[in-house]
């Protein structure tokens, strides 16, 4: 996941956020760019892996249906 650090060059955006989402936020001491990085990461993330499935379908696939017919390759040498 992608990480901000301390010493990160920043940027200011305009963005808009749901008013009720801000003020409940200040009210909580929560702050908002903070928040909206790390829900930012999370989002490149999960869109990554996203990716990265969709493009490793058919590999993926391949390596499931293998096992499900053959089993673990090793598994025999398994202590578990």
């Amino acid at each position: 996941m992608l990480q901000s650090t301390p010493k990160a060059r920043r940027k200011s955006v305009n963005t808009s956020i749901d008013s009720r989402l801000i003020e409940d936020a200040k009210a909580l001491g929560i702050n908002i760019s903070r928040a909206a990085e790390e829900g930012i990461a999370k989002a490149i993330s999960a869109e990554k892996t996203r990716r990265w499935q969709e493009e490793n379908r058919e590999a993926i696939e391949s390596s499931n249906d293998y096992v499900r017919r053959n089993g673990l390759p090793l598994a025999k040498y398994r202590p578990f």
